[in-house]
């Protein structure tokens, strides 16, 4: 287990928590493929009902550049596996996710939260998603999702433009469920999770189920076409360009 990455398996409710402050909860492939395992460890624990997820002062700075940047330019293609491991568990969990978010979510720090059940959310958090100014590509189906949640043109331009987005707009769009004051969010998540806890399980998780089962196929589907599309995004001179000149700040 990556040590940036937390996991409580207590019952009835377990977590993950990101924990990675020094570099703003920026995700490496070790983290991913820990939270990949944990929520592989959470589905196939039959004691535990709900699933929250946390961040720190940020929620998540997104990739690791250097992490991507380093496989670029030594042609590892390997390098997405993680994230689509992760990414494919989130999508397919069948218990309920809260995710609890502070600061900036950016990247896969708010696509991921578009498989999440509730997202409880800061006043003060700030969403961007700057997958084009990073010669890449949308990920985690949020392709299909974003649009499907904020209407096309809205999600054409926040996928696009890659302009941050506040925390009334993001409640108002969709993207979050509840806002809380900064110090609450956490406590607002876990109250959440405990108050879903306490229903049936069976029927929690069979709602869950029936209100994916529409796009299920969909979602997977484009999930993997992102994934064919971003894996050669990395391996462009875009996205060496655009992440070097980040790393030099």
């Amino acid at each position: 287990m990556a040590a940036e990455i937390i996991v409580a398996a207590g019952a009835p409710i377990a977590s993950i928590t990101i924990d990675r402050p020094a570099k703003k909860n920026a995700l490496t492939t070790a983290m991913y493929a820990a939270m990949g395992d944990a929520l592989e460890t959470f589905e196939n624990d039959d004691a535990v009902s709900v699933v929250t997820i946390h961040g720190g002062p940020d929620f998540s700075a997104g990739n690791d550049l250097g992490d991507f940047l380093d496989a670029s330019q030594a042609g590892d293609t390997n390098a997405f596996v993680a994230v689509v491991r992760f990414l494919e568990r989130l999508c397919d969990f069948p218990k309920p996710v809260v995710a609890a978010v502070r600061g900036n979510a950016i990247g896969i720090g708010t696509t991921m939260l578009l498989h999440a059940d509730v997202v409880v959310a800061s006043e003060m958090a700030r969403f961007r998603l700057p997958f084009v100014q990073l010669g890449l590509v949308p990920e985690a189906a949020s392709s299909l999702l974003l649009p499907m949640t904020v209407g096309r043109t809205r999600a054409a331009w926040l996928l696009m433009a890659g302009e941050f987005v506040g925390a009334q707009d993001a409640l108002a769009m969709g993207l979050v469920t509840k806002l809380a004051g900064d110090a609450e969010v956490d406590r607002t998540a876990e109250a959440i999770a405990v108050a879903l806890a306490g229903l049936p399980p069976a029927a929690l998780r069979e709602t869950k189920r029936l209100i994916r089962e529409p796009i299920a196929d969909a979602v997977r589907a484009q999930m993997g076409s992102e994934s064919g599309a971003f894996t050669q995004r990395l391996a462009s001179e875009e996205f060496r360009t655009a992440a070097a000149a980040i790393l030099r700040r």
